[in-house]
């Protein structure tokens, strides 16, 4: 059956989950949950929100739903929501994406990743380049798809890439280039200059551009800059988003992809044998949602920034030093400040004891950089208010 194993085994893999014995471990975000379950710990780890979204956005699929919006809706999106996409690239950041043409709703920004790497990269010779730590779902995929992961190390505190080791790992093998900005696990937002360095090597070795900007509208005291706007972009870039972090919707899985038609034509060639499509009460839901005042995305990043403030103030409280994010639901914390040589020990231990959980940043590594990581621990600010004192009041017995 050694046959019929392959794109498992290279997916497990990629994702960092193939013991030496060929099983498949459970995940740190499982493990970490779980700890938090049987201990009663506040979950820090995962980066999903306890609180719903805006009203109008819940009643929006409430009223789909009774209005018979239960079956398939179309395979590129419903057209409504594919509008409401464009309406929005065009007055955040000036984009004239088409409707009709260049825009795709997916299963989340996962299946459009998914979707987009399939589709865009053909086997062992092929580079996919990211930037690491990275988001763990991104390994996967380059594995799932056969090609080549090469990776661009963000550095504590500040979490920017070097330009120069940016321009030595792109070459002419590279066929993407993937960004997350605003970056899952660090928080941080990239500078211009590494934006523009990014366009120029996809020019000059006639890569792809995939962007990650699920957390667009969560960045603190900085504008997000979409690379899809800088010169000499569009033409070669897709860009992912969805509505799961922006609205609070995370179990909803309503994400998309647009971009260059030539380029849109191959991804949805991929995600239509995927799930096809999906979410058909949701998708006029997440339209409304986009369609919301200026205010409201002004308040929930003054909301996220508040909070991580909360969170950031309470793990210095307790000794750990802090890479201040600026955006995202994330905060990383280095543990080594307590006298911690590895973060997951110190999760398990220290940390679970104090009744905090948090995720090891060596889960969104490669093994062989997981040593430059090593101490270090991401949490998510994305929690109410009251349980993020709390969990502040517990990470206080840390320092004692």
């Amino acid at each position: 059956m050694d046959h019929i194993t392959g794109a498992w085994r290279r997916t497990a893999a990629g994702a960092g989950l193939l013991r030496p014995d060929g099983s498949v471990a459970s995940t740190i975000f499982a493990e970490m949950t779980a700890l938090a379950t049987a201990t009663g710990g506040i979950n820090l780890g995962q980066g999903f929100p306890d609180e719903d979204g805006p009203r109008e956005v819940l009643e929006a699929a409430r009223e789909a739903i009774s209005a018979g919006a239960n079956q398939y809706p179309p395979g590129l999106g419903l057209l409504e929501l594919r509008e409401a996409i464009g309406e929005h690239q065009r007055r955040f950041y000036g984009l004239d994406v088409d409707p009709a043409t260049q825009v795709v709703v997916t299963a989340g920004a996962t299946e459009a990743l998914a979707s987009a790497l399939l589709a865009l990269v053909d086997g062992p010779d092929d580079e996919v380049v990211v930037f690491e730590p990275y988001y763990d779902s991104y390994a996967a995929c380059v594995a799932l798809a056969g090609a080549t992961l090469r990776t661009v190390p963000l550095r504590w505190p500040g979490f920017q890439p070097d330009l120069d080791e940016l321009a030595a790992v792109v070459n002419d093998r590279t066929r993407v280039i993937l960004v997350n900005d605003p970056h899952n696990p660090t928080g941080a937002v990239f500078e211009r200059d590494v934006l523009e360095e990014i366009v120029r090597l996809a020019h000059a070795h006639d890569a792809v551009i995939l962007t990650d900007e699920v957390y667009e509208h969560l960045t603190f005291d900085v504008p997000h800059t979409p690379i899809a706007t800088l010169p000499g972009a569009w033409e070669r870039t897709l860009t992912i988003s969805s509505g799961g972090k922006t609205f609070r919707t995370t179990g909803w899985k309503i994400g998309w992809i647009s971009g260059p038609t030539d380029l849109l034509t191959a991804v949805l060639t991929v995600k239509q044998y995927l799930t096809y499509t999906n979410g058909s009460a949701f998708q006029p839901a997440i339209a409304v949602g986009l369609r919301l005042p200026d205010a409201f995305f002004a308040g929930i990043a003054d909301d996220m920034k508040r909070k991580s403030g909360i969170l950031g103030a309470g793990l210095r409280a307790a000794g750990l030093a802090v890479s201040a994010p600026r955006g995202s639901y994330f905060t990383v914390a280095d543990a080594s400040s307590l006298g911690a040589v590895d973060a997951a020990d110190f999760c398990r231990g220290p940390l679970a004891e104090a009744g905090v959980v948090g995720i090891p940043i060596t889960a969104f590594t490669t093994p062989e950089r997981r040593g430059e990581y090593a101490t270090l621990i991401r949490f998510a600010a994305c929690k109410r208010t009251e349980v993020l004192d709390e969990a502040a009041a517990r990470l206080a017995a840390l320092a004692r």
